[in-house]
C-alpha cells in the first residue's frame, strides 16, 4: 500500500471511530464531585470515571464540597457548556437545598442539563432492638399505631436539621398521621449512637451505615424507604407496603451545563449508561449498597424536578432552615 493511499485508509478508519464514539476525545472530562473524597459519592463517580476511559478519555474527578454541596453544583452550572465539564447532582443539591436555603447561588431547575441518573441508596427506618421488643413493635404498622395511641411519646433522632433522616421523619409523621419528637444530633454518627444508646426510639438511617448494627441484632430494621424491596436486605418489607407511595430514598447522578448540545449529552449518555451497566460496575456499587440507576437524559429531569415537588412540601412543613 503507498503512503498516501495508506494515509487515506487511516483517516477513514480515524473518521469511522469518532462517528461511532469509539474514539476517546484528546481533553480531558472534569467531573466536579460537590463532596469530599472517600465517601460514597466520590467512589462511584471515580469507578465511573474508569470504566468510561476508552469511550470518553480521561475523566477528573474534583472534589468541591462545601454548604451542603452547593459550591460544587454552582461550579458546574457556571462551567464552559462544551461537554468537559460535568458534575454529580444528588438529592441535596437537587432537590432538598432549593427550599432549604434561603439564598441558592444556582437554579436547580434551568441551570443543568441532564445526563443519567447513576444510583439510589435505600434509607431504612430503624429502632433499637431493645426498645423495639419493649414496645412489641415488630413491624411499621405496629409503630404507626402505637405512636397514635401514645401522642408524643415517640422520638426519633437524625443528623441535624435539614438532614436526610429529619426530612425522612416528617414525611413519615405526615403520612402515618402521628407526632414524635425530633432530636437532632450534630451528624449522622451521634444520631446513630444516640439510638444504640436508646436515647431516641427510631431513625431514619443510610442503609449502608445501618447495616452492620442491623446484622449484628443491636437494631431492628423496620422497613426501607424505596418502594419496592432493596436487594440488599430483601427480608425487610418497604414503607410503601403500609404507607401507600412512600419513598424517600438518597440517589445522585450526572448533570452538565444547561446549554450543552443535545449530541454531547447524548454521547455522555452512551457511555455512562454503559458503564452503569456493566456486570463489574454493579459488583462494585453493591459493596456500597448502591443499585445503579441507568437513565435517558428525559428520564432523570423528570425524576429531579418530581423529587424537587416532593421536597418543597416536606421542607415546608418542617419548618427547616439552614441560613
Amino acid at each position: 500500500m503507498t503512503p498516501p493511499t495508506l494515509r487515506r485508509s487511516v483517516l477513514t478508519l480515524l473518521a469511522a471511530l469518532a462517528a461511532t464514539g469509539t474514539l476517546a476525545q484528546t481533553k480531558p472530562i472534569r467531573l466536579i464531585v460537590p463532596y469530599a473524597a472517600g465517601g460514597p459519592i466520590d467512589v462511584t463517580a471515580r469507578a465511573l470515571a474508569e470504566r468510561v476511559r476508552d469511550s470518553l478519555g480521561p475523566v477528573i474527578i474534583e472534589n468541591r464540597p462545601g454548604a451542603g454541596g452547593n459550591i460544587g453544583a454552582d461550579a458546574v452550572a457556571k462551567a464552559a457548556p462544551d461537554g468537559l465539564t460535568i458534575g454529580i447532582a444528588a438529592t441535596a443539591t437537587h432537590a432538598v437545598n432549593p427550599w432549604l436555603y434561603r439564598t441558592m447561588p444556582y437554579n436547580a431547575a434551568s441551570d443543568f442539563a441532564p445526563i443519567t441518573q447513576m444510583v439510589r441508596v435505600p434509607n431504612v427506618l430503624v429502632m433499637n432492638a431493645e426498645t423495639a421488643q419493649r414496645l412489641k413493635i415488630g413491624n411499621l404498622a405496629d409503630l404507626v399505631a402505637y405512636g397514635k395511641a401514645h401522642p408524643g411519646q415517640l422520638n426519633y433522632g437524625s443528623g441535624g436539621n435539614g438532614s436526610a433522616g429529619h426530612l425522612a421523619g416528617e414525611l413519615f409523621k405526615k403520612e402515618a398521621g402521628l407526632f414524635a419528637v425530633h432530636i437532632p444530633y450534630n451528624g449522622g454518627n451521634p444520631a446513630q449512637l444516640a439510638l444504640l444508646g436508646g436515647q431516641v426510639d427510631f431513625n431514619f438511617d443510610n442503609l449502608a451505615t445501618a447495616a452492620p448494627n442491623i446484622r449484628s441484632g443491636k437494631l431492628k430494621a423496620i422497613a426501607v424507604t424505596t418502594l419496592a424491596r432493596s436487594p440488599a436486605l430483601p427480608e425487610v418489607p418497604p414503607m410503601a407496603d403500609t404507607l401507600k407511595g412512600f419513598a424517600i430514598d438518597t440517589w445522585w447522578g450526572l448533570v452538565a451545563p444547561a446549554a450543552t448540545p443535545k449530541e454531547v449529552l447524548a454521547r455522555l449518555n452512551q457511555a455512562f449508561v454503559a458503564a452503569l451497566n456493566a456486570p463489574e460496575t454493579r459488583t462494585r456499587f453493591a459493596a456500597l449498597l448502591a443499585e445503579p440507576v441507568p437513565t435517558s437524559p428525559e428520564t432523570f429531569g423528570a425524576f429531579m424536578a418530581a423529587e424537587r415537588a416532593k421536597y418543597e412540601q416536606v421542607v415546608k412543613s418542617s419548618g427547616a432552615t439552614v441560613d
